[in-house]
């Protein structure tokens, strides 16, 4: 079976810093695009940042110049480097795998972030 499990979420104060992992387990990574995605109550669950297999990196515009994706395909583990947080960017943050050829995606279960102000 295919599993994505995500860690490293937690309480921070507005400012700080956290790194959260993504394990790829049961397949290669390197045939992904892997993925963050976040969701707060009440609002939609929006793509923050990917990472092709090739090292090609894309933010959305709230997270630009702040967090930082990559990926180590040795090892099937993704990475979101999270500094200067804010407040808003309190959610449960989901790592998704978007197979390249047509495959099926995978989710992991999630991550809950924090950001006392």
């Amino acid at each position: 079976q295919v599993q994505l499990v995500e860690s490293g979420g937690g309480l921070v104060q507005a400012g700080g810093s956290l790194r959260l992992t993504c394990s790829f387990y049961g397949s290669t990574a390197s045939m992904y695009d892997m993925d963050w995605y976040r969701q707060a109550p009440g609002k939609t669950r929006d793509l923050v940042a990917s990472i092709s297999p090739d090292g090609s990196l894309a933010y959305s515009d709230s997270v630009s110049g702040r967090f930082t994706i990559s990926r180590d395909n040795a090892k099937n583990t993704v990475y979101l480097q999270m500094n200067s947080l804010k407040p808003e960017d309190s959610a449960v943050y989901y790592c998704k795998a978007e197979h390249l050829s047509g495959g099926p995606d995978y989710w992991g279960q999630g991550t809950q972030v924090t950001v006392s102000s």
